[in-house]
């Protein structure tokens, strides 16, 4: 199967999707990934006709013009053990309602077998996902008033509505957690999404300084979420309200490099059906950062002038701040006072 991005759509989507007015951070959806301009060596090209030389996403060498796939993921107990996380290139960790969290697991380089249990998309969603281009999103369902801005928004929507077929239950979980997807199946129903691009990540030996940690907390009104350093895995091990968070296929989840990305959180329009509003990360901008690599923890500056942008991240002296390769999280908390649902 060959993939090629179908850049005519482009325009109009993203257009569409500057009209969602919440904090102004769709204000401007096209360019290139990278806030400031610079292609990195092996990077592609902005027309996507060079291959990359290793994965913008990982660092590594494999899959380098494999389609960009978004799934939002459970990440409540009820839904462990979660399937093919442990795959993803990038996992994104968002506050939803409630004070809970959900994960949005970005794949590339590689694809599992089955990834869930799926869930449904949120408005933060949207906010992060132009800087892929037009990636293929696979959700299980959307509020109704949302629905207008993914229709609009820069994605090939293969949600449960859209790509039925390649969704399933499976296993002793009860609705709705037992919703999987095949990633190869829902790929069949978005053949024209958009290759890797820069999304800001660097990638190569860490830079001078840090401080060695053994690990590190992330806490939201109703959850945490812990990463603790492996020197014989040669990764950060996460954690879930104190317990080491397992994948369905056996080991702990977790990363070679954890981005703990403070960013501001506010009330958006939208809420559940409990009358829980649903928070907004203002993931433009500017803000601080904590990157944990190779058993130290660095700070950070994170940047990122518009939502068709990548994120850039520097350290204090404004050199990049370099990642280790392989898997990256990003976790994404409140920078000031907590946000209360």
């Amino acid at each position: 199967m060959r993939f090629v991005w179908d850049r005519s759509v482009r325009g109009r989507v993203t257009a569409g999707l500057g009209v969602l007015v919440l904090g102004g951070a769709l204000a401007a959806c096209s360019g290139s990934g990278g806030g400031d301009g610079a292609r990195p060596p092996g990077a592609p090209g902005t027309d996507g006709s060079a291959a990359p030389t290793t994965h913008p996403f990982t660092g590594g060498r494999t899959g380098l013009r494999n389609p960009v796939l978004a799934v939002k993921i459970e990440n409540t107990r009820p839904a462990m053990p979660q399937t093919g996380v442990r795959s993803a290139d990038i996992v994104y960790v968002e506050q939803v309602e409630g004070g809970e969290t959900r994960l949005m697991a970005v794949y590339s380089s590689r694809l599992p077998k089955r990834v869930g249990p799926v869930r449904s998309a949120r408005i933060s969603d949207l906010h992060l996902l132009p800087q892929f281009g037009r990636p293929a999103f696979a959700f299980s369902g959307v509020q109704s008033k949302m629905k207008k801005y993914i229709r609009r928004a820069p994605v090939y929507d293969i949600s449960q509505d859209n790509a039925g077929s390649a969704y399933f239950r499976a296993g002793p979980k009860p609705i709705p957690y037992n919703l999987y997807a095949d990633p190869r199946n829902l790929l069949k129903h978005a053949p024209n999404a958009a290759p890797p691009r820069d999304i800001g990540f660097r990638f190569g030996p860490a830079p001078a300084g840090g401080k060695p940690t053994r690990g590190f907390t992330a806490k939201w009104p109703a959850t945490t979420m812990g990463f603790t350093w492996s020197a014989k895995q040669r990764r950060w091990l996460a954690s879930w309200g104190g317990q080491p968070d397992r994948a369905a296929e056996g080991g702990i989840l977790g990363g070679q490099t954890i981005v703990v990305q403070y960013a501001k959180t506010t009330r958006s329009p939208f809420h559940d059906f409990l009358g829980s509003y649903t928070p907004l990360i203002h993931t433009t901008g500017t803000g601080r950062a904590t990157v944990l690599r190779d058993g130290k923890a660095y700070d950070a500056k994170w940047s990122r002038p518009s939502a068709g942008k990548g994120t850039t991240y520097t350290t204090p002296d404004g050199k990049p701040m370099t990642f280790a390769p392989g898997q990256v999280w990003v976790v994404l908390l409140n920078d000031g006072k907590p946000y209360q649902p």
